[in-house]
């Protein structure tokens, strides 16, 4: 297709990554089809509304704005879930975050889960979907983001599985009330590292769930160590995503955590350090 060529082409110019994938995603949003039926209709022409409206996602594009933000929504497991400037987009590396979620859990019934710092939902609605014996409580201290996770709960059909709570971290958990699985994706990196950052993910990810206490990567991983103990089942298991220099910080902190047993920092799929396991003794 010309239209898909030429958008490569131009997107390439201006050091876009992955011009051809964001070409054929921002082409099959505007033509509402997928990437398969894009290249079997290859030689269908645009009508000129179909046309304007891809100038002005390439636009955007070309001025570095996420293919999620201007398509709306992305691709998690087997979810698609709605997306925008109130919440992270969902990385490869989460979904391997509840690869190790769900093996925690195995097959059993009337697990209780929660996720603090839910964002989309992708991770509390994945377990939910995946294990369907599973009940979970989704937090977050934005408004906006539990909104679109409101949102996916509901599109993907766990809305009655996964609760949601405003408030930050344990602030959002009623007293006494505990946990199989706790899991998280916390802000992590310190904002003297942002320079580090692709550009699209300074200029239009959220800060909130971006960035840890200044000088201290490991900020957000010790208010939640904090309540563990009271929130967390004997036995049971926090796991959470870390990186770029907060891993052997929050790996101190959850070792250091009373009541926690045992401390795993474990690999992701290219070998970097990513995730934290721990779990609760037994009493």
């Amino acid at each position: 297709m010309t239209v898909l060529r030429a958008s490569e082409g131009w997107l390439e110019k201006r050091g876009v990554d992955a011009p051809k994938r964001s070409s054929e995603l921002l082409l099959g949003s505007v033509l509402g089809v997928d990437r398969l039926q894009l290249y079997l209709d290859h030689d269908r022409p645009l009508d000129e509304q179909e046309r304007a409206a891809m100038r002005a996602l390439l636009v955007r594009r070309g001025e570095g704005e996420p293919v999620a933000h201007l398509i709306g929504s992305w691709g998690f497991r087997d979810l698609e879930l709605e997306v925008g400037p109130a919440v992270l987009i969902p990385r490869p590396e989460t979904e391997e975050l509840v690869d190790v979620a769900l093996q925690l859990l195995g097959e059993r019934e009337g697990v209780d889960v929660l996720d603090l710092g839910t964002g989309s939902g992708a991770i509390a609605i994945a377990i939910a979907s995946e294990r369907p014996g599973a009940q979970v409580l989704a937090v977050d201290c934005s408004q906006n983001a539990l909104a679109i996770a409101r949102s996916n709960a509901a599109g993907n059909d766990v809305g009655e599985r996964v609760a949601f709570a405003h408030g930050s971290w344990w602030d959002a958990v009623e007293p006494g009330r505990t946990f199989d699985l706790v899991v998280s994706n916390p802000p992590y990196i310190d904002p003297s590292s942002a320079e580090g950052l692709a550009d699209d993910v300074k200029r239009f990810e959220p800060p909130l769930a971006l960035f840890s206490a200044p000088g201290d990567p490991a900020s957000c991983y010790r208010e939640i160590a904090a309540g563990l103990a009271a929130h967390l089942k004997p036995g049971g298991w926090f796991i959470a995503e870390t990186g770029l220099g907060a891993a052997e910080p929050s790996r101190e902190v959850l070792a250091t955590t009373a009541a926690m047993g045992s401390v795993e920092l474990r690999g992701d799929a290219s070998g970097k350090p990513r995730f934290l396991l721990a779990q609760r003794a037994d009493s």
